[in-house]
């Protein structure tokens, strides 16, 4: 990213003023950063222009991205936070000096210490870092998905960590702020470079499965479309494909046979009751598959998230889902928390500008929170951590091997799911596991941050019963396989949602 690109960018988005000021913040950023370069041999400073540009394309406030340009000068270069007040104002340098605090908490990608959840003390004082203003964390979101997007330069070792960092903090914290866009590209990319194995096998067999059932899914878009027209409903529709993530955390639990929203046809309308009158029409059109039904209008997700979805079976026992949402609950299910910052004179306030956020949705209810947690604790007073209900990580562990190897696996998963996780070969010679130094059975759940180390011999060999001892479909998968080239059969469950009415 050069200057000239990130103006034109901002004068699209920005007053005159606002362009002037983001441009002087770029000539002080070359000036402090000069002489600087990235693994890729380009100019330092081309990374907070193009977190500064990614922060454009959010359409954060313009102090966000004036900090977005100045980020990494605390902690790289001689320019000192009173400087930047003096030349930026108080909420710029409160921005940078919130950021450069994440920075320091975290350890940093400069002396990629690997950093997960099991440090409850380290995330404790991350989150609390980041709750002095949200601003800081959708910075720091923009910072960490340039980073991804240019790992290939860093050595192996460090494009783990920092991929088993993002997927298990920053992914979470943007689906936590509705930033379903950023969670996606962040899991997409962090997946790619801890498993590229995998997530090409599931690239592949999702390209496959569009191609197969686009021509039946193009039917059925103009069905629907006909019988909105017919029914005076504005509307506009498009496709969701599933990412390769999703659908991987999907297949830990089940088979792809049974994923119905691989593809998803979603449906803009103009108002919530346009919503129900679309729903009310697919069922018209289709049968609903019971169970399947979900009103995230009535009863909003946690993180904000609004939208009916329904799974139908057509005629010709095709299954789709349909998201239907109005424009605006389109708009925050993509961007979230930083869809409500630009031009929003609430955030400019002398209240948020110290972090005292005036009107907090309820859905953020755990942002307000963590700035209250955070006030006590600059205030120098005792505050209990363990009522921090944020739980970031509800469906997956992150396990270690001795060497420091890291792997996610879903909760409840067993230590013969992560032998097979490691590879077909030390699953199926596994015969014992040691978890934190101890050994431990194979019913024994694992939990994030366990190290976990197999005792192998090559005398071992899968038995059926084995089939009991595993959660994943992965696993299962490899010790029928395993079991199947010893000519012992197994047994194949019928799915009974296969089966034609």
């Amino acid at each position: 990213m050069k200057k000239s690109q990130l103006l034109e960018l901002a004068k699209v988005e920005y007053s005159p003023s606002q362009v002037e000021t983001i441009e002087k913040a770029a000539d002080l950023a070359a000036k402090m950063h000069a002489g600087q370069k990235r693994q890729s041999g380009e100019p330092f400073v081309s990374h907070p222009l193009s977190v500064a540009a990614t922060l454009i394309e959010w359409e954060m406030d313009g102090d966000s991205v004036v900090a977005g340009i100045l980020h990494d000068t605390i902690e790289d270069t001689s320019l000192t936070l009173p400087e930047i007040e003096s030349a930026f104002g108080q909420s710029v340098a409160f921005l940078v000096d919130s950021v450069t605090k994440l920075n320091k908490t975290r350890s940093g990608m400069r002396n990629i210490d690997t950093y997960l959840p099991q440090t409850k003390d380290n995330l404790t004082k991350l989150l609390i870092a980041m709750g002095q203003d949200v601003r800081a964390i959708i910075i720091k979101l923009a910072d960490r998905l340039h980073n991804l997007q240019t790992l290939q330069y860093m050595p192996l070792d460090v494009q783990q960590k920092i991929a088993s960092e993002s997927l298990a903090i920053f992914a979470p914290l943007a689906d936590r702020l509705n930033m379903g866009r950023v969670r996606v590209q962040i899991e997409e990319l962090s997946f790619m470079y801890l498993d590229r194995h995998e997530y090409e096998l599931l690239r592949k067999l999702t390209k496959k499965r569009l191609s197969r059932s686009h021509q039946q899914l193009e039917h059925v878009r103009e069905e629907v479309a006909k019988a909105l027209v017919q029914a005076g409903i504005k509307f506009k529709m498009d496709g969701r494909i599933k990412s390769i993530y999703s659908l991987y955390k999907k297949l830990q639990k089940r088979d792809i046979d049974t994923i119905y929203d691989l593809i998803a046809l979603r449906i803009i309308v103009e108002d919530k009751n346009a919503c129900y009158q679309v729903l009310g029409t697919l069922h018209a059109l289709y049968e609903p598959l019971p169970g399947r039904i979900k009103d995230y209008i009535a009863k909003p997700k946690l993180n904000g998230y609004q939208s009916l979805h329904t799974t139908v079976s057509t005629p010709d026992d095709q299954i789709v889902e349909f998201q239907i949402r109005t424009s605006q609950m389109h708009e925050y299910a993509e961007r979230g928390l930083a869809a409500s910052f630009h031009y929003n004179e609430k955030k400019l306030t002398d209240a948020y500008k110290t972090g005292q956020i005036a009107a907090m949705p309820a859905n953020l209810q755990w942002i307000r929170d963590l700035q209250e947690m955070a006030a006590k604790m600059r205030e120098g007073k005792q505050v209990d951590t363990d009522k921090m209900k944020v739980n970031l990580f509800s469906d997956l562990i992150f396990v270690h091997t001795p060497k420091g190897d890291i792997f996610n696996l879903p909760v409840g998963a067993l230590p013969l799911d992560f032998a097979y996780r490691v590879h077909s070969d030390v699953g199926n010679r596994a015969l014992s596991f040691r978890v934190n130094g101890k050994i431990v059975g194979f019913d024994e759940p694992l939990k994030t941050g366990d190290v976990v180390e197999v005792v192998t011999r090559n005398n071992i060999k899968p038995s059926l019963d084995w089939l009991n001892r595993v959660k994943t479909p992965q696993a299962r998968s490899k010790i029928s396989a395993e079991l199947r080239r010893q000519g012992i059969q197994t047994i194949k469950r019928e799915n009974p949602q296969r089966k034609k009415r």
